[in-house]
């Protein structure tokens, strides 16, 4: 049995007390996946941003807000892990500054100035010892050489590429990517059944096979 650490969700950059920078990710696949690897006999911690679904009652689930309080909560928990699925989709910018009190409309344009939130897995990557990664990346453009490309910056060992359309998604396509660049397993249906087949992979390549 290994113990897994999940991201999930999507993160939030607040611009003032009530207005903030996110995107549509649900944590459907976050969700899915927990269930996948619990169901395969591992221990499951789940770092999530704020979601509406609910989380095996089987899995510890840590709920966090931004990106940096998804990376602080990781890099706590990575080092006790035998991997990492980073199935999130932390807010990659936030505000330079953050009002203290609510932007009030003034009938002129709005000026944000932002700069980026760190690489969660990225970051995990770079100091992980021994440990396997299994990242997710959702492309528009050039899917696979982006993908590609995150997978060797991140310092993973596969990675999930799959387009926008899976967003609040019931089901989802995606392509299954590893370190050589190979597509090793192209999979569509519903997030559940997609989750299951994308945790049998990583049983039998990261799991079950000695690291290299």
């Amino acid at each position: 049995m290994a113990r897994i650490l999940i991201t999930s969700g999507p993160t939030r950059q607040y611009l003032d007390p009530v207005r903030y920078l996110t995107n549509a990710s649900s944590g459907r696949m976050g969700q899915t996946l927990a269930d996948a690897m619990l169901r395969l006999g591992h221990e499951v911690v789940i770092v999530s941003g704020p979601v509406d679904v609910k989380y095996p009652a089987a899995a510890q689930v840590l709920p966090v807000t931004s990106t940096e309080e998804m990376l602080e909560a990781c890099q706590q928990i990575f080092p006790a892990c035998q991997g990492l699925i980073g199935v999130a989709a932390p807010c990659d910018y936030r505000p330079v500054r953050v009002a203290t009190g609510k932007i009030q409309k003034t009938g002129q344009p709005l000026e944000l100035h932002l700069i980026e939130t760190p690489d969660v897995v990225a970051t995990l990557g770079a100091s992980k010892q021994g440990q396997w990664l299994v990242g997710f990346a959702l492309e528009t453009d050039d899917q696979r050489l982006r993908a590609l490309a995150k997978l060797e910056k991140k310092h993973c060992d596969l990675m999930v590429l799959n387009g926008p359309e899976a967003m609040h998604a019931v089901e989802t396509s995606v392509e299954i990517i590893d370190r050589q660049g190979a597509v090793i397993e192209t999979l569509s249906g519903t997030k559940q059944a997609v989750a299951d087949a994308i945790a049998r992979v990583i049983q039998a390549r990261l799991v079950e096979q000695p690291r290299r």
